[in-house]
């Protein structure tokens, strides 16, 4: 074969070539996908940052009156709510760990403590004990509470059944945590005085008329 012949197979190869590059460059700019103006799925306790950037921090959480909601939460309702943790856990006294650690006495216990339990390097660098508060967070969505946790579990999104599971867990020990004080209430503010020569409100009795200084 000579030389003209194999410049032929070449041309026709880089003609191909060329051919693909600009067909796909076309459909491309025809066809480009259109971003939605929201996610499609968003992950709970996860707030977007207006400012572009990443995702933001957790939206902070106000955490429940313990001393007010323990003493009225449905304990057999939150035994029913742990079949859920059942799956990767096991809640029974000196009973052995599973994909997670023995959950038995859990609740004010140390984080990463549980004797042969191979923790996460990420729940074992977040040091403290597992209050009503840390466990209330961490039950909501475990990945945005502590990330890079082992745990897979997608979260409980109601406050009713995080405090009664909490209340459950609190019972499954020897020695249940104690129940904090409840806060105490707040006074109503006092009604502002109506200001000079305002009219008085609806039903109130007449302020008595000045009298006279004796002299």
């Amino acid at each position: 074969m000579d030389s003209f012949e194999w410049n032929k197979i070449i041309g026709a190869i880089l003609g191909t070539a060329i051919f693909i590059f600009v067909v796909r460059l076309v459909a491309e700019n025809l066809y480009e996908p259109e971003k939605p103006a929201k996610p499609g799925y968003v992950v709970e306790g996860v707030v977007e940052n207006p400012a572009g950037g990443g995702t933001a921090a957790p939206a902070e959480e106000t955490m429940p009156d313990w001393g007010t909601v323990l003493a009225s939460a449905d304990v057999a309702g939150g035994k029913t709510i742990s079949t859920k943790c059942e799956q990767c856990h096991d809640l029974s006294k000196g009973g052995p760990n599973k994909i997670g650690p023995n959950l038995f006495g859990v609740v004010d216990r140390p984080r990463g403590s549980h004797e042969g339990f191979s923790y996460s390097s990420a729940l074992k660098a977040k040091p403290g004990n597992w209050t009503y508060d840390e466990l209330f967070k961490f039950i909501k969505a475990p990945g945005v509470d502590i990330p890079g946790t082992k745990m897979s579990f997608a979260g409980l999104r109601s406050d009713k059944d995080r405090i009664n599971l909490i209340a459950f867990l609190r019972s499954n020990a020897d020695s249940p945590a104690p129940i904090p004080a409840a806060a105490p209430k707040k006074e109503a503010a006092p009604a502002a005085a109506p200001a000079d020569g305002a009219a008085p409100a609806k039903g109130a009795a007449p302020a008595e008329a000045a009298k006279p200084k004796a002299p």
